[in-house]
């Protein structure tokens, strides 16, 4: 008896999988959030974000200080694309600060949950990553 062999997209290697998806992400991601900081196309009020004692931290204006947050996503994301490994140690470390930043203003608490699931599927890219370096 005969069986029929059909390929499949999937391959074995999950691993591998969940390794390029969460790379891909946490590559795209970051630079496009970057990016809007001076387009403001997902958003024309990225200040709004910004907790009035994180604003009284850093030189300049609130628009001043998203600018910066979209130079450091823009680099974080260049990060991962080359070297993984730390790119999600940055991103994570990244969106740590963007989470005690949410949670200070006393709203937002829904975009810090979710930043927290990001957060840790960038610490899951760094696992991998940390894998793939010892294969």
């Amino acid at each position: 008896m005969t069986t029929l062999h059909r390929p499949s997209v999937v391959t074995a290697d999950h691993t591998e999988q969940a390794f390029l998806l969460l790379r891909t992400a946490f590559v795209v991601a970051p630079i496009l959030f970057g990016l809007d900081k001076f387009l403001t196309i997902l958003t024309d009020d990225w200040e709004g974000y910004l907790a009035p004692w994180v604003n009284d931290l850093v030189p300049g204006s609130a628009h001043d200080a998203m600018l910066m947050v979209g130079v450091v996503e823009i680099v974080a994301g260049l990060v991962v694309l080359v070297t993984p490994r730390w790119g999600g140690l940055l991103v994570a470390a990244w969106l740590a600060g963007i989470i005690v930043n949410l949670v200070s203003t006393g709203e937002y608490y829904d975009i810090a949950l979710r930043d927290f699931g990001l957060m840790l599927a960038a610490l899951a890219l760094t696992l991998l990553a940390m894998g793939r370096s010892k294969a």
